[in-house]
């Protein structure tokens, strides 16, 4: 007979349980921030401030929702985006919508494993980008066949925290420097501005906070938390209705945490963006990705400054092909049985599965990289489709909420008005995006 847990009831019993969101945290303060957002902030400077802000917030409420469903049902993310009305060729139409992004985060992490190389090699490893490509890609293939949730857990967590207390003590320190940011850049960055290129603007808005990816990945880490068996399958019971409203609090609780943690990020990386790399009119091009990126902590930190950026560097653009990886294999598994190409009936034989998908998958980012190099372009591909599937998702969400969810389970008011908001600026960005497209093509 399945146990079921009963939810906390206390703020301490609910910091115990959150997890989810720091593994999302740890992915999303990675190529986004680090690259797309920085590079944002030195292409226009302050301007776009309250757009990377606005960028963080406003998906909270769309990842939300995706995790009510995923704790009411059990169903992962692609067991509920195959539900979904429409054409079906053995799955639904949004489904391979999902392998289309899927394909194209390949170049992204691709572009992000050329990015470690670089790194590495600044930091005066003397050996061709393919061989430390190659390095990277393996050792995280083994870490992640011999590893677990707790293990995920944990070693993101520590690797990505480090490096953000680093980036946001570099805001601070710029104060005793030339580029030290006033309350002026501030208050502008602040302002309503549309600049007159947007297509790097909206590339941005894929992948600040929380994006296509890690919307989709999200649901898969609140099962292996057990968020999901907790509350157990639906019989209908005021003790069900209890444990689900009480499991979904703590999911509203680690969401609204890791949107604090990745939006104090993301600003950070903005800021130093604008005002270093801005401030000096230095561009980041392919040929200058990471040399460029280090200029953000040489600035405030000099000699020191640049070691600071190397290790936190390859600690951010590393945690995120691992956690991605790890997210991915997931993904891929429940892929396969959708298919029936694989036999997964039973979580010893889906474990093993998503540990073989762990070695597959970096030996695809390899292989990617080395086929096309420029980091810088590998990464905006990625970015831009994940632009492209946030309207999808939030149709998705919107019809989870209307058509699939308990009644008693639904939010108020309030909450659904900003799904709404939420839902139309997303879907916004993506329709622009794909007219963007078709324009150029």
């Amino acid at each position: 007979m399945q146990r079921h847990v009963e939810p906390p009831s206390d703020w301490r019993g609910i910091l115990k349980q959150l997890g989810p969101g720091l593994i999302i945290s740890a992915n999303i303060v990675g190529s986004g921030e680090l690259i797309v957002t920085t590079k944002l902030g030195a292409d226009v400077g302050f301007m776009l401030l309250w757009f990377i802000i606005l960028g963080c917030m406003v998906k909270v409420f769309l990842q939300v929702e995706l995790g009510r469903y995923t704790i009411s049902t059990g169903k992962t993310t692609l067991q509920a985006l195959n539900t979904m009305p429409g054409p079906r060729f053995r799955v639904s139409w949004l489904v391979w919508c999902w392998l289309i992004m899927f394909i194209a985060t390949f170049f992204q992490l691709a572009g992000i494993v050329g990015g470690i190389a670089e790194v590495l090699q600044l930091g005066g490893l003397n050996v061709k980008d393919t061989i430390l490509a190659f390095f990277v890609t393996g050792s995280c293939a083994a870490l992640l066949f011999i590893g677990r949730y707790r293990f995920i857990e944990k070693f993101s967590t520590i690797m990505v925290a480090s490096f953000t207390i680093f980036t946001i003590f570099a805001v601070f320190s710029l104060y005793w420097t030339d580029f030290g940011i006033t309350a002026s850049q501030i208050s502008e960055g602040l302002r309503f501005h549309i600049p007159s290129d947007l297509a790097v603007a909206l590339g941005a808005f894929g992948v600040i906070g929380v994006g296509a990816a890690e919307l989709i990945y999200y649901p898969y880490w609140c099962l292996e938390k057990g968020y999901a068996s907790n509350v157990g399958p639906n019989d209908g019971s005021e003790a069900w209705l209890d444990r689900a409203e009480g499991w979904i609090r703590v999911l509203k609780w680690d969401a609204w945490a890791s949107m604090i943690i990745y939006t104090g990020a993301t600003v950070a990386f903005y800021l130093l963006g604008a005002a270093v790399l801005h401030g000096q009119n230095i561009a980041i091009e392919k040929d200058n990705l990471i040399s460029s990126l280090s200029n953000l902590y040489t600035t405030s930190f000099g000699n020191v400054g640049l070691w600071i950026f190397l290790i936190g560097g390859f600690a951010v653009l590393y945690s995120t092909v691992f956690i991605s990886t790890a997210s991915n294999s997931r993904l891929s598994v429940d892929f396969l049985r959708m298919f029936g190409w694989i036999k997964a009936k039973d979580e010893t034989s889906r474990t093993r599965h998503v540990a073989i998908a762990c070695i597959a998958l970096p030996a695809l980012y390899f292989v990617f990289y080395i086929s096309v190099g420029n980091p810088l372009g590998l990464v905006f591909v990625g970015a831009i489709a994940q632009a492209l599937m946030l309207p999808f998702l939030c149709i998705a969400a919107l019809y989870f909420l209307y058509t699939q969810t308990e009644d008693r389970l639904r939010p108020g008011k309030a909450w659904i008005f900003f799904l709404w908001i939420s839902s139309g600026m997303m879907a916004t960005v993506g329709i622009y995006q794909l007219v963007d497209k078709l324009k150029s093509m």
